[in-house]
């Protein structure tokens, strides 16, 4: 391609919030994110400093906004001191996007902070941003920039093809997953179900029957994120109570709150299949866990970004209809 049409030489940065996953795509690009200080004041407050030379640089920082809310800080710091250091172009990389559920005004008073998060990392003088499994497609219209969105299914399903399962189907844990498993169904050459659920609170999921044939057949629940894993858990066991013969889940954002890994740990599940775009630390990993990694699924967005080439002809985009 003619050097006319890149940037500046790749410049590649990271938070603190999945330094793993920096180094793994740092490794696969020949690119160290390391070159960053990053710390906090006795009272919280955290200091940025890129200890390299971003003029002219095409710069790319690696940070998911899991919780807490800090990192959402650290990722607009790094941006906005990206910028004040003559960068060409910044691009967040955000494997996870915290804020993703509060999508819409569904409830009076509430707040939208999909698009407030949105707003802030626009504001810190973002050029673009790259993400996997936004909670809702519609998101990528929340930004006023460029938006390359990309999805964990050929890593999961790679995976799944992988093990030969037998009468397989695919489950779609809720209504708002359901898109996500058909995909995952006509990927791995399976049926679909759905279960239909009630969830009359915040992280509590009442199930109440299964659409579709699952009695003696492989289950596979796909989901894009497992939060308190009660929705999961609880298909889990309804397919059980169903006849299914194994069970196994994946989901793309691994959060694991409250009591979601004594759950998992308890189902009767052969594998949990998530990836790493959040760290997983020691104390939230169980013996049915198996972690993919999508390091080289933003590797390869990354180098087509700075190359200016098409990052939509590199994946596979899961069928809407």
């Amino acid at each position: 391609m003619d050097d006319t049409f890149r940037r500046g030489p790749l410049l590649l940065l990271a938070g603190r919030a999945n330094k793993a996953l920096a180094s793994e795509i740092g490794e696969l690009i020949g690119k160290s994110p390391e070159g960053v200080t990053i710390r906090n004041f006795a009272d919280g407050e955290i200091f940025v400093r890129i200890d390299r030379n971003a003029r002219g640089r095409d710069v790319f920082i690696i940070q998911p906004t899991t919780a807490p809310a800090d990192n959402i800080m650290e990722l607009l710091l790094l941006i906005d001191a990206a910028k004040r250091a003559s960068a060409a172009r910044v691009t967040a990389v955000v494997p996870y996007f915290g804020y993703g559920r509060q999508d819409r005004k569904d409830q009076p008073r509430v707040a939208i902070g999909a698009k407030l998060a949105a707003n802030l990392i626009v504001a810190a003088g973002a050029d673009r941003v790259v993400s996997i499994d936004f909670h809702q497609h519609q998101i990528q219209g929340f930004f006023d920039i460029p938006v390359d969105h990309l999805y964990a299914a050929p890593v999961l399903t790679q995976y799944f093809r992988s093990l030969e399962l037998e009468d397989l189907v695919v489950v779609a844990p809720d209504v708002g997953s359901a898109k996500m498993a058909r995909g995952f169904a006509k990927r791995l050459d399976a049926t679909f179900a759905i279960i239909d659920k009630r969830r009359p609170m915040a992280n509590v999921a009442e199930v109440l029957h299964v659409v579709g044939d699952v009695e003696g057949k492989t289950c596979l629940l796909a989901d894009d994120m497992v939060d308190t894993a009660g929705t999961l858990t609880n298909a889990v066991y309804a397919l059980k109570e169903r006849g299914a013969a194994d069970v196994y889940a994946c989901a793309t954002h691994a959060l694991f709150s409250g009591a979601a890994v004594e759950r998992l740990s308890k189902a009767p599940l052969e594998e949990m299949v998530v990836t790493n775009t959040i760290p997983i630390p020691d104390d939230k990993d169980f013996p049915t866990l198996k972690v993919l990694s999508v390091a080289d699924l933003l590797s390869k967005a990354i180098d087509h970004i700075h190359s200016n080439e098409s990052v939509s002809q590199l994946f596979e985009i899961p069928d809407d209809n």
